[in-house]
């Protein structure tokens, strides 16, 4: 059979390689930086990246509505002062 038109497959990540991201993913600065280094660096496996992107997302979701909020409070103390 001819495989020569079929794409690669990228290698499955052990349970190993999981705990190792995990816990790299909890030491602070460190974690933000690897994100983004596994999201854009483009050598890391593409299961990895994708991780990488969505945690990037949801942290920039997460930045914002922290803003949100902290504007609304600051606004509310603002406004209770009066």
């Amino acid at each position: 059979m001819n495989y020569a038109n079929q794409p690669q497959s990228a290698p499955i990540l052990t349970v190993k390689d999981w705990l190792v991201t995990l816990l790299i993913l909890i030491i602070p600065v460190v974690n933000l930086i690897m994100l983004f280094v596994w999201a854009f660096g483009g050598g890391a496996n593409p299961s990895k990246s994708n991780y990488a992107k969505a945690a990037l997302i949801w942290m920039a979701i997460g930045f914002v509505l922290y803003l949100i909020v902290g504007v609304l409070f600051i606004g509310l103390i603002g406004s209770s002062t009066k």
